[in-house]
C-alpha cells in the first residue's frame, strides 16, 4: 500500500494521469468535511481503467474518531473517514486503483 504520508502526492499523480483535455472538464475529485467529524471523498472513475470496477463497502473501525469506509458506486470511488484518516483513505484509493 502507498505510504499515507505521501497520499496527497500520489493523488496528484493519479489526477494528472487522468487529465487528457476532456476528462477533467466533466470528472474529478471532491473532498468535503463531515459533521461527525470526518471527511468525504468522491473520485470519478468514468473514463478510467477502473470505470467498470465493483467494490462492496469496506469498513475499518478502530475507534470513534479512527475509521475508514470505502466503496464503488455508480462509477465513483467513495470514501468516508475519521478526521485524522484522510491520508490513509487516499492511500487506500491509490493502492486499489493501481492494483492489477
Amino acid at each position: 500500500m502507498s505510504d499515507p504520508s505521501s497520499a496527497i502526492s500520489e493523488l496528484e499523480r493519479w489526477y494528472a494521469s487522468q487529465c487528457n483535455g476532456n476528462w477533467e472538464h466533466s470528472y474529478g475529485v471532491k473532498i468535503e468535511t463531515l459533521d461527525n467529524p470526518g471527511w468525504r471523498v468522491r473520485i470519478a472513475l468514468q473514463g478510467t481503467k477502473r470505470q467498470d470496477a465493483k467494490l462492496e463497502r469496506v469498513r475499518i473501525n478502530r475507534a470513534d474518531d479512527d475509521w475508514v469506509q470505502y466503496w464503488v458506486e455508480k462509477m465513483q470511488f467513495n470514501i468516508v473517514c475519521g478526521p485524522k484518516n484522510l491520508s490513509e483513505a487516499i492511500a487506500i484509493f491509490v493502492h486499489w486503483f493501481d492494483a492489477p
